[in-house]
């Protein structure tokens, strides 16, 4: 799926929520350390993610993402799966991001690698709930 230049813009410039669920149990934590890759897939550093990656292996990598503009309200949901990878250039930049904002004090353990696979419209107004396609 292509994200749209509206969409990439948002989740650019905004903070994130990350929702997972298993057995029936609902985990959504924000996370800072993200990116949009030129191909469209979603990066988040894995720095406290212990409980969202229990949920995602236990529900074949599921996951939701929300981000949305503060000032205009201009927000996304992105549904797709999830990846968790270990090494590699991806967490090497995570890593080295996460120890220089803590002082060394954290560390990126790894990085989710998200594949879109439907954005659902959460801005106010006619627009909204509207898959785009």
């Amino acid at each position: 799926m292509k994200l749209s230049e509206n969409v990439k813009n948002v989740l650019k410039n905004n903070l994130w929520d990350l929702a997972t669920c298993a057995d029936g149990q609902p985990n959504v934590v924000p996370v800072a350390f993200k990116d949009v890759t030129e191909d469209g897939k979603l990066v988040v550093g894995d720095v406290f993610l212990a409980q969202t990656l229990e949920n995602l292996t236990a529900n074949d990598g599921r996951i939701a993402i929300s981000a949305y503009d503060v000032k205009t309200m201009e927000g996304y949901q992105i549904q797709g799966r999830a990846v968790h990878e270990t090494e590699g250039e991806t967490v090497a930049t995570f890593k080295s991001m996460v120890e220089k904002m803590f002082h060394g004090a954290a560390t990126a353990k790894g990085a989710l690698v998200i594949t879109p696979e439907k954005v659902i419209v959460t801005t106010p107004g006619k627009d909204n709930k509207n898959v785009l396609a």
